[in-house]
């Protein structure tokens, strides 16, 4: 599973809001809903976010395994 909880941390520490994303990066306002929800981007979106935020993937985004998974 993928979790957006280091984007949320990045995002305070920087004192950026998601309407820093959208006017400054333009990330859609569906994107940002799609964060929101936990689902799926695009790596166009991780890649605009790391721009904006002048950061890495690793400051935004982080795969927890399932429980399930052997």
């Amino acid at each position: 599973m993928i979790s957006y909880a280091p984007l949320w941390e990045t995002m305070e520490r920087l004192h950026a809001s998601t309407y820093t994303l959208q006017v400054k990066g333009k990330v859609s306002s569906s994107s940002i809903r799609r964060i929101k929800a936990g689902d799926s981007i695009s790596t166009n979106t991780i890649d605009a976010i790391c721009k904006i935020l002048n950061c890495s993937v690793d400051d935004i985004i982080e795969y927890i395994p399932d429980e399930n998974e052997d």
